[in-house]
């Protein structure tokens, strides 16, 4: 079974529990801390991959890190992981958990793609107007590309607008390819 398909099946169980017990909102804000914590520590990710450690010692570390600061309801759902030995895909069912949240709540994570950083207003009109498009609330994000000569590439979901210098003469030069000019 591939890690996303038991990533997936994890993290709706902590879905569905989150929202049996009422605490959705919270459980999603203390799986983005968890995420947080992750990402800036890659020795913890280290540490929950390796098989050798004991899932009493994988425990007592992630109660060390998270007990009192989440909600314990994931503190429970960890040691489950941890003694099921799924321990190394935990950074998995919580970027799982956020994305199933996500639907669930009608939110898209789009990207943009400039050559040089977007001022904040600029990116709030992009993302009311992508928001207003697809009629869901949209989560932005600005990545920096400075291959780019200029405009901007946009993505959502699986659908992108391309509309950089780049791509535009990247069209151009297929057309004259094409027609053996």
């Amino acid at each position: 079974m591939s890690i996303f398909t038991v990533a997936s099946r994890y993290a709706k169980s902590l879905l569905d529990l989150s929202k049996e017990q009422g605490s959705v909102d919270a459980v999603k804000g203390d799986i983005d801390q968890v995420i947080a914590v992750l990402k800036e520590n890659s020795q913890l990710q280290k540490v929950l991959k390796n098989p050798i450690i004991q899932t009493d010692k994988k425990q007592s570390i992630l109660a060390g890190i998270f007990e009192g600061k989440i909600n314990p309801l994931i503190l429970s759902f960890f040691g489950i992981l941890v003694s099921k030995g799924r321990a190394n895909i935990l950074f998995e069912i919580a970027t799982e958990f956020i994305r199933s949240y996500n639907e669930l709540n009608g939110i898209v994570n789009a990207t943009v793609i400039s050559a040089v950083p977007l001022s904040p207003e600029t990116l709030s009109e992009l993302k009311n107007t992508i928001a207003q498009d697809i009629n869901r609330q949209v989560i932005l994000k600005n990545n920096i590309d400075s291959s780019l000569i200029g405009g901007i590439i946009v993505r959502v979901g699986d659908k992108q607008i391309d509309a950089s210098i780049a791509g535009r003469l990247s069209k151009l030069e297929k057309h004259f390819v094409t027609r053996g000019a």
